[in-house]
């Protein structure tokens, strides 16, 4: 039986070009592509992929918090980190969410399919340019967003990414107070004093790439 994958990036020409690579090994199907996280979190529930390939810097949802949000659902299916940061705060964030494989987009495809195998068989793949960044980290304290939920973490990137309050309430079904409670709250615990310091903590921790959708 083939491996149902689930590829998840916002560049749509990368999407296409791996849709294609993949889709030309005799055990594997592509069954559906998402831009963002939150997609691609809808999508991993109504299809049950095996694999889900998943980029990490997206707007609205990073690869991060995606991943943890469909592994907290569905905690079979694999996930496959599949992006062009090989810093600490990526890697190490992709992990402790429950990615199985860690590559980055030079790799060549033979990995990248190995790496899709290998976790589907119940194993894990590092890339070994990010390898000595796994090392690293592990010695590394722990990162300022762990004090957050992970609703607030949400609520960081979209502020990060600039969206009001009104657009954040919007497009997390919340109120428009709510919001407000929660950025009062991830001021208080990042120790933030303005957009600009929560701005900077959200990239440095990979939260997002600052890119609106």
């Amino acid at each position: 039986m083939a491996i149902r994958l689930l590829l998840v990036d916002d560049h749509s020409l990368f999407r296409l070009g791996i849709h294609t690579l993949l889709s030309e090994q005799p055990d594997m199907e592509v069954v559906a592509e998402a831009d963002n996280g939150r997609a691609a979190v809808r999508l991993a529930r109504e299809l049950n992929p095996d694999v889900v390939v998943m980029d990490i810097s997206m707007p609205s949802l990073n690869g991060i918090e995606a991943t943890s949000a469909i592994l907290a659902e569905c905690p079979a299916i694999k996930v496959v980190a599949l992006s062009m940061h090989n810093e600490n705060q990526y890697v190490l964030g992709m992990l402790k969410a429950g990615a199985r494989a860690y590559l980055l987009k030079d790799s060549p495809l033979s990995d990248v399919v190995e790496a899709i195998r290998t976790v589907s068989n119940g194993g894990t793949f590092l890339s070994p340019a990010v390898s000595s960044v796994v090392l690293e980290g592990i010695r590394q304290p722990g990162r300022a967003s762990q004090s957050l939920t992970p609703r607030e973490r949400e609520v960081l990137q979209l502020i990060a990414e600039a969206r009001t309050s009104e657009e954040i309430a919007e497009l997390l079904s919340l109120s428009v107070k709510t919001v407000y409670t929660h950025r009062r709250n991830i001021m208080e615990k990042l120790q933030a004093r303005n957009v600009a310091d929560l701005t900077k903590i959200a990239i440095q921790e990979g939260l997002t790439s600052v890119r609106r959708s």
